[in-house]
């Protein structure tokens, strides 16, 4: 579903590094996309026709991996790009995207990007800054799984969480996600989640109730992941 009227050119990836006089470019090239829970927005394998931008909510970037299993390479929030490993010359998706609850995402065309990143030096700026930061995340990633524990990995995961959405008022990581998405995102598989989070809730570094996750000592959890790391 489509609207016009939903972004918010303040917080949107795109607005905020073009000029002013791009602006109304913009609002006549892009597509708002109301994304329902649990709906794709692209699937890997699917043709590139664009790039994203989240106005609101959050979705899922992820891969398939062995066996018919899912690897979650990273969540998106308002203000976050994603379809951007659409921009190389491959022309399908490597990755596919799920809202994880009803998200606003604003859509435009690549030719359209790609005249934004040529008449926009601070986009094509940022967009370089964000791909050195992905190639980073991604070798991080890619040397975790090699070397961390299960263990190290749930924790690291619970970490990244808590930085990326912060914590709600009762103290809960302000994101809601299921223990089949946090097995994906650490790179384990749900029987070695659901151990790994028992042994944390029992020797009191974090417990999850239901979708809502609840860091108690921060410092061990990073204890834990410094010394699985070495």
């Amino acid at each position: 579903m489509t609207n016009n009227h939903l972004c918010d050119p303040q917080g949107c990836f795109l607005c905020q590094c073009c000029l002013k006089d791009w602006l109304p470019a913009i609002d006549l090239n892009r597509k708002n996309i109301l994304v329902k829970r649990g709906q794709l927005l692209f699937e890997e394998g699917d043709p590139v026709n664009g790039i994203f931008f989240v106005a609101s909510g959050i979705l899922k970037v992820h891969k398939r991996w062995i066996k018919e299993k899912e690897m979650i390479l990273r969540f998106a929030k308002g203000g976050d790009i994603i379809g951007h490993l659409g921009l190389g010359s491959q022309p399908t998706y490597p990755v596919s995207a799920t809202a994880i609850d009803q998200s606003s995402v604003c859509y435009v065309d690549m030719d359209f990007f790609n005249t934004s990143l040529n008449v926009n030096h601070q986009l094509s700026i940022k967009m370089m800054h964000f791909f050195a930061n992905e190639l980073q995340e991604s070798e991080k990633r890619m040397r975790n799984q090699t070397h961390m524990s299960v263990r190290g990995r749930v924790a690291q995961a619970l970490i990244s969480l808590k930085n990326q959405f912060g914590l709600n008022d009762h103290g809960f990581v302000n994101v809601e996600i299921t223990r089949q998405d946090l097995a994906s995102y650490s790179g384990a598989v749900y029987e070695s989640l659901f151990r790994t989070i028992n042994d944390l809730t029992e020797k009191g570094l974090a417990t999850i109730t239901g979708k809502s996750i609840m860091i108690i000592n921060e410092a061990m959890l990073m204890k834990l992941i410094e010394e699985d790391g070495l």
